[in-house]
């Protein structure tokens, strides 16, 4: 019963997600950086250590490492965070010695192209496993571990270890290539970062100025994005002000900057990033359904001067 019970709690587009991202992060590894005599971190980056020197299986290898640290996970951080790692391990361990073939359609001998383009693969594909709330297993085990116990910074653990694959690449290959690991190593967090937290990055914008009203309603009206008021007060002056804050998309930038200084060229704008933005807000509101705070929804004056700006740059 209990069994059943957390099998039907399982959510099967969340397992496939995990696959996909497994197949997507070992067919990297077995195109561009083993082909290359390139490494990635992690255990995966021990398995490829092993595997130039004897020849076993890299998949094979990465289950096999992970099944000490399996079992710690299991007494240490618990059963329902174990569970999850485990599936994720087998997924990424298959997925690596099934892409295996991959090897012989290496599409460059250039190790620099090798090191972006596997960075880049591998970053989406752990990026899906992350975004999933998934795990490979190895070195985040290791890292929860001591961030529980030690009060240590996961990324800060799992950079240390990578750290010693490089200089253990550099002693048995070359400099070069724990050079050009490095670089895939980078690429893959950043671009890891970029799917965790979407591509399609927001702006939350902060706008001050003594003609927040206007500003608001042309954010609203030619932009279609929802605003709030903050109060704030100059501590110089002690003159209290409406703050407009409003979040975009990367490609409204642009527009909010021509509203802003077409209505006040004095007012301070403050652009922050913002990630997993979620709620209302994000469809152009109908604009028959927008309640405005009096009868007049924007100033006609400022709502043409606006509508000129935007026609003079070509973005309305």
């Amino acid at each position: 019963m209990r069994l059943t019970s957390m099998l039907v709690r399982w959510n099967p587009l969340k397992y496939l997600g995990i696959m996909a991202g497994c197949l997507v992060a070992a067919s990297s590894i077995n195109t561009f950086v083993v082909p290359s005599s390139l490494l990635t971190g992690g255990v995966t980056g021990i398995a490829i250590i092993f595997y130039f020197l004897s020849g076993l299986p890299i998949g094979a290898q990465t289950l096999a490492y992970n099944v000490p640290l399996l079992i710690a996970s299991y007494k240490l951080l618990g059963k329902k965070y174990t569970l999850d790692v485990v599936i994720g391990t087998l997924m990424f361990s298959f997925a690596l010695d099934a892409t295996k073939f991959l090897s012989a359609y290496t599409p460059t001998d250039d190790l620099m192209l090798a090191s972006i383009y596997g960075g880049i693969f591998n970053g989406i594909g752990y990026g899906i496993v992350f975004r999933m709330n998934g795990s490979t297993g190895g070195f985040d085990i290791l890292g929860a571990i001591f961030k529980r116990y030690f009060s240590m910074d996961i990324g800060s653990v799992i950079f240390g270890f990578n750290c010693l694959i490089v200089v253990v690449a550099g002693a048995l290959f070359n400099v070069s290539s724990a050079m050009f690991t490095l670089i895939c190593m980078y690429i893959t967090s950043q671009m890891t970062n970029k799917v965790i937290d979407g591509i399609n990055q927001r702006k939350a914008v902060l706008i001050i100025s003594d003609h927040a009203k206007d500003i608001a309603d042309g954010i609203i009206t030619d932009i279609g994005r929802g605003v709030t008021f903050l109060h704030g007060e100059g501590a110089y002056t002690g003159v209290e002000k409406k703050i407009v804050m409003v979040v975009v998309s990367m490609t409204q930038i642009a527009k909010i900057k021509i509203i802003v200084n077409t209505v006040d060229k004095n007012a301070f704008m403050l652009f922050l990033p913002a990630s997993e933005v979620m709620g209302r807000g994000f469809t152009r509101p109908n604009r028959q359904n927008v309640k405005f705070r009096t009868d007049q929804k924007i100033n006609p004056e400022v709502e043409q001067k606006i509508q000129d700006a935007l026609a003079k740059r070509g973005d309305d």
